[in-house]
């Protein structure tokens, strides 16, 4: 299976996550770069690697850093502005909790995503293993 390496030193938010992703396994794919089309992404068809991938994603713990709670409190302002009217309650609760350190960062999405498309995982059938390093 192939092996793609993302190197969490590259990654400072993220918009630098999906340059660094789009470098290693969608290089010239428009997608839409927002957390949904990531998980579409995975599934295949964008030219990812038939049969699934291995993504390896090194200085994973710089990352996590990188995308912890001030990353998360500037991409819920940003999906405050972009939401539809009806989701406004949701993304300023979750706002609120990142502010207050609690529950998931930008980090935690993206490990989520892509765990959903491995063993274990609701869309397994995509075979995309993650292997933070």
């Amino acid at each position: 299976m192939q092996e793609l390496i993302l190197d969490g030193k590259r990654i400072h938010s993220l918009e630098t996550f999906w340059d660094e992703f789009e470098r290693h396994l969608i290089r010239g794919v428009f997608w839409g770069r927002n957390l949904d089309a990531f998980n579409d992404v995975l599934r295949g068809g964008f030219g990812t690697p038939p049969g699934g991938f291995i993504l390896r994603w090194e200085n994973s713990e710089w990352s996590r850093a990188m995308l912890g709670y001030p990353e998360t409190e500037r991409q819920l302002k940003l999906r405050l502005t972009l939401c539809h009217p009806s989701n406004l309650q949701t993304v300023t609760d979750q706002l609120r909790r990142a502010q207050a350190r609690v529950g998931p960062t930008v980090f935690d999405w993206l490990v989520e995503i892509i765990e959903v498309h491995g063993a274990g995982g609701e869309e397994a059938k995509d075979n995309v293993t993650l292997i933070l390093a």
